[in-house]
């Protein structure tokens, strides 16, 4: 009966270890979430809390948002850094759909609503969006997933479909080396765990999902910010849950 169940016990060993992937604080990043408690964050209470050990988010046909609202890392402001997590996101509407981001070098733009703007690695389901750079209450997509850009400028442009007759536009000049979407989609387990890496350093970005690069990004606007909040958003729309755990920071020189 022993020689019978030391292949079983192996066996749920290995399986507790491969589960546990981030568990533990990697050598230089500190723990920012504690897996228990809200301590350190600040939100909406009514749509955010701490559900299996995980910072939760969740919206319900009864318990909706009016528009896109954040848990906010308090008292910090990290420049450049690397963010490591895993997330866990599903639609609990008939499409199935759902969207949620990790928001960096952001700005809190209304204290009361937990309003947002800055970088986004975004994150949705099903796959389209997940890892990509986008900019909440800014220059908003600035790439395809997987890809790998040059930032320009932002200026304005003729737009007679805008009453001032114009719009904003950023330059963004498409490098070589992208990760196909494909190869993201291949890695993005839907409605499982994730591993997200967010690295800023100076003005390169990385994103990755799952060890896959899915953004690359070299900032050129002197105007944009280079350091600010870390938070995690609750998308307005169909109810969702978005779930974040084991969560480190990295600070780089």
């Amino acid at each position: 009966m022993k020689n019978r169940l030391l292949p079983a016990l192996a066996l749920a060993a290995l399986t507790a270890l491969a589960s546990s992937a981030f568990a533990a604080a990697p050598a230089g990043f500190k723990e920012i979430f504690d897996g228990k408690t809200l301590a350190g964050w600040d939100g909406n209470k009514d749509v955010w809390s701490v559900r299996d050990g995980a910072l939760t988010g969740v919206t319900t046909p009864e318990k909706g948002i009016k528009a896109n609202t954040f848990l906010v890392l308090k008292d910090a402001q990290p420049a450049n850094f690397e963010l490591r997590l895993q997330f866990k996101i599903t639609g609990q509407n008939p499409e199935g759909r759902a969207n949620s981001g990790v928001q960096y070098r952001s700005r809190v733009l209304d204290a009361a609503t937990f309003a947002v703007g800055g970088y986004q690695a975004d994150i949705d389901i099903p796959f389209r969006y997940t890892g990509m750079l986008y900019e909440e209450k800014g220059r908003g997509i600035l790439m395809v997933a997987g890809e790998k850009i040059r930032i320009g400028a932002t200026t304005e442009v003729p737009d007679t479909k805008k009453k001032d007759g114009k719009r904003k536009q950023t330059a963004v000049e498409k490098l070589p080396g992208a990760t196909p979407a494909a190869d993201i989609a291949a890695a993005y387990k839907l409605g499982e765990w994730n591993e997200m890496v967010i690295t800023a350093n100076d003005n390169q970005l990385r994103h990755t999902v799952n060890g896959v690069v899915t953004a690359e990004a070299t900032e050129t606007d002197a105007n944009i910010a280079k350091s600010g909040v870390i938070a995690l958003q609750l998308h307005i729309g169909p109810p969702m849950t978005v779930q974040f755990k084991n969560v480190y920071l990295k600070t780089l020189p």
